[in-house]
This record gives structure tokens, sequence and C-alpha cells, in this order.
């Protein structure tokens, strides 16, 4: 089934399927191999001359001139209005289908095209640096194909795990047209009554070839928090720990990380975000690391790797 979105201003978003299992699971699940040592170390070096104020970037960020030439739509700077998660919330993570929280939850993400839980601190799932695969590809391809990347011999560069290709953000040109499409997605979580938006594949430059370098995932993040920011929307930084000490710069509030006590990284993502952080591990030796990072008071939830619903058979929700 193909979903399209309307929202209030009367913008017809790209078909999306509807999520399943076979559509939608946790970015990492299965395919992300550790870091060296060194790759730690780097993070946690920028983590520390961030919080000295010794990051190049922090100095633009203070002076208040918007960093790489952004100008004041790109500012990512966060109104009194935006709703910040607290740390340590039960939480679920449903991208593979919406259903009734437990009564114990009190933050949930979902896919930009459910309904926010009522009562619920809510996550709008939207996949920002990537298409959707299958019928969202020949949408793009009809409408945007100067959007896509490409290589040297036109071809479309893809994500394999997941079968979506890149979206092109490696221009400003290139950005703001993109800017055009997600924009509104972003505004419909608002009018949806999502509290905050989780723009996902923030890290596909890593997986561009060399096409995309990660100054293009900063400026294009920063247009999305400054969006979400003006739709009084919190904004999570999804996984990429190497981008932590550029927080400043990108804007976000909060984070949502995938199997950060597999990989030894939840304390590099709690000491960034004083521990508003949302961890979702899909194996259960990695559950007891993620609750005892940061003594605790972090939002730890295990869940299957296909995210099934309640009541669907390999349905998996535990927390600490």
């Amino acid at each position: 089934m193909i979903v399209r979105r309307v929202t209030g201003r009367g913008a017809v978003c790209p078909a999306t399927p509807a999520r399943t299992p076979a559509t939608r699971r946790g970015r990492y699940a299965g395919r992300r191999a550790p870091r060296g040592l060194f790759g730690r170390a780097a993070v946690a070096l920028l983590l520390l001359l961030t919080v000295c104020g010794c990051a190049s970037s922090s100095s633009s960020s203070s002076s208040g001139t918007p960093a790489d030439g952004a100008s004041r739509d790109d500012d990512p700077a966060r109104p009194e209005r935006v709703r910040l998660p607290k740390p340590g919330m039960a939480f679920d993570y449903q991208l593979g289908g919406a259903y009734r929280p437990a009564d114990r939850v009190r933050a949930v993400s979902r896919d930009r095209t459910d309904d926010p839980a009522p009562g619920r601190y809510n996550i709008c799932y939207v996949n920002a640096f990537q298409t959707q695969p299958d019928k969202a590809v020949d949408w793009w391809r009809s409408h945007h194909p100067d959007l896509l990347l490409r290589d040297e011999d036109g071809e479309l560069v893809i994500d394999e795990d997941w079968d979506e290709p890149l979206l092109d953000i490696s221009t400003a040109h290139r950005r703001t047209a993109l800017m055009k499409i997600v924009g509104p997605w972003i505004d419909g979580c608002a009018e949806d009554g999502f509290d905050a938006v989780e723009p996902d594949n923030l890290d596909s430059y890593q997986r561009s070839h060399a096409l995309l370098g990660k100054q293009d995932a900063i400026a294009f993040a920063r247009m999305l928090t400054a969006r979400a920011h003006r739709a009084h929307l919190a904004v999570a930084q999804k996984n990429t720990a190497e981008l932590l000490g550029d927080r400043s710069r990108t804007g976000f509030d909060f984070a949502v990380a995938e199997e950060c006590g597999r990989y030894d990284e939840c304390g590099q993502y709690g000491a960034a975000y004083r521990d508003r952080v949302f961890v979702i591990e899909y194996r259960q030796a990695d559950l007891a690391p993620a609750c005892e990072a940061r003594d605790g008071r972090m939002s730890v939830v295990l869940r299957d790797r296909d995210l099934r619903p309640a009541g669907a058979d390999g349905h998996v929700l535990r927390h600490c």
C-alpha cells in the first residue's frame, strides 16, 4: 500500500510505502562494524574540545553568526516553545507499525505516516537523507531526478542494505531544493501533534563513495533543525557518533542511538546530550551495558530487529 501525506498547507508529499517489518527496521541492525580505538578516541576528543569551548565550530556559534555562510533561515537556534524529552523516559520504538504503548512507556517514536500516541512524548521518524525503496524511488526519478545522488557513470548511489538511493546534498542549491520536499514532511509532523522529529540517515555520506562529505551532512542537518525548530519541534541526532562534536553547528537537541551498548558509544551520546538519549538495542547481551551507561540515566529499550508490532510473532520489548 502506498501512503500519501497531505499537509495542512496543501502540499502533496511523495508516495511512501507504508511501514512494514520488511521496509523499515533499525538502521544498523546487523550492519555496522565496530570502530577501532582510534575512532572512539577521536569522538571523545571532539566532545572534550566542545565542552571546553575550544572547537572551531564553537566560535561561530557563540558569536551569533551562522556557520558556513548560512542564512537566518538556516539558524538552528532552539526557540523556547520547543519541548525537550526528559532523561530516562521509558521508550518504545514503533517504526515497524504503531500500536498502543505499554502503560509505563512515556515516549514513542513512530513513522511520520502514523498518528502520535496520546499522552506520550512523540517522535516523528523522517527518512531525510535517503529515499524510501520501491515505488518511492519511481516518484523521485519522475519528479526530481537531479536530487538523487549519482556516480560518475550516472548510476544511482544505493544504500544496499536497505535498497534506498541516497539524496544529493552535495551543494547548497540541491540542499535548498530538497528542503522544499522534506520541509513539509517536518511541518506535517508538527501539525499532527508530534513533539520531535528523527531525521534518519545522517550518516549517508559514509556510504556515498566519497561523493558526499561530512560538511554536506552538517549543512543539511542545520537546515532540518532550523525548519523543525520554527515548527516548535525538538530534533534528534540519529546515530553517527562522529558528529557529536559538531552539535553546535547541526543544532540537534537529543539523540536516538541504535546499538550504542553493543559498540560502547552510549557514554559519548549521554555526555553530549545530558542523557537525553533514546537507546535501541537488538541483542539481549547488549541491554545490560546500555542500561549501565551513564549510571542508568538514559532511555533504553530492547527491540526485535524487525520492530514488529505488539501481538506479532517475534515481537520483543524490554526495558532496563
